[in-house]
């Protein structure tokens, strides 16, 4: 299979067969999760609904294929299929997370502007103080999954405090700490060698960073710095702050077998 946008100077004497032309087509359903319209599990239920139409035909038939010829519809409106994007920045600090922004904190998006033509978004949100990893992506159904909280997906962060953590409160921290009547706790926690004791490393499998910001405060203990440097096997190496770089192929399947 040759890669996208590689120019090959030998025209191809194969001629295209019916059976060439089925084998390009891709079910309804996954067409408009590619979209960004949904899940593939949504997109059954609408097609299912009636409100999908290709090339003025309502579907609801499931498993229904199409080509990239066809024109496809939905609420009225034509779906344009993009390619899919996985782009990886290394977030610096002073950027909103957010797609609208000011002069003041220009927004993440700037950053990853020019990695593709398709509009991409971060899979979860890192606010203007937190830093490292962030994962952009128009996968809908990918993304979904990800920011799934039954989903277990490990993360690393360097976590910097206002004061040094006791040697005490660090145990507590990995007993497991009581929040509203439910145990809060992370996978593992330990000092970080050749740091002050106000800088831990912290593995959790629990989406989001606002549990382990809990657990901290709980201890009278006010986090300042946030650097995420593992994420779900990709790794801040050979990433310079500020910069970004797009997923290979490996990379997406291993995310996609979480």
């Amino acid at each position: 299979m040759k890669e996208k946008g590689k120019y090959n100077s030998k025209k191809s004497n194969k001629k295209e067969t019916p059976e060439t032309r089925e084998s390009t087509k891709i079910r309804l359903n996954k067409f408009l999760a590619n979209a960004g319209i949904c899940s593939r599990r949504d997109a059954d239920k609408f097609i299912e609904a009636g409100v999908v139409t290709v090339n003025g035909i309502g579907i609801v038939e499931m498993g229904y294929k199409v080509s990239a010829s066809d024109v496809i519809k939905f609420n009225n409106q034509k779906v344009n299929c993009d390619s899919l994007r996985y782009v990886l920045l290394n977030k610096p600090k002073n950027y909103s997370g957010r797609s609208n922004y000011s002069k003041k904190t220009p927004s993440v998006l700037t950053l990853i502007k020019s990695a593709c033509k398709e509009r991409i978004f971060p899979i979860d949100n890192l606010n203007k103080t937190e830093t490292g990893l962030l994962l952009f992506t128009n996968d809908h159904e990918l993304a979904k999954k990800l920011t799934n909280k039954k989903q277990k997906i490990k993360s690393i962060c360097q976590i910097t405090l206002n004061q040094k953590l006791t040697q005490s409160d660090l145990e507590k921290i990995r007993e497991g700490i009581f929040i509203n009547n439910k145990r809060k706790k992370v996978d593992s926690i330990s000092y970080i060698q050749k740091k002050e004791k106000n800088e831990v490393g912290v593995e959790s499998h629990q989406a989001g960073l606002k549990h382990i910001k809990e657990i901290f405060e709980t201890l009278n203990y006010r986090v300042t710095k946030i650097d995420r440097v593992f994420f779900g096997g990709l790794t801040k190496k050979n990433l310079p702050r500020k910069n970004y770089r797009h997923l290979n192929q490996k990379e997406i399947n291993i995310l996609r077998r979480l």
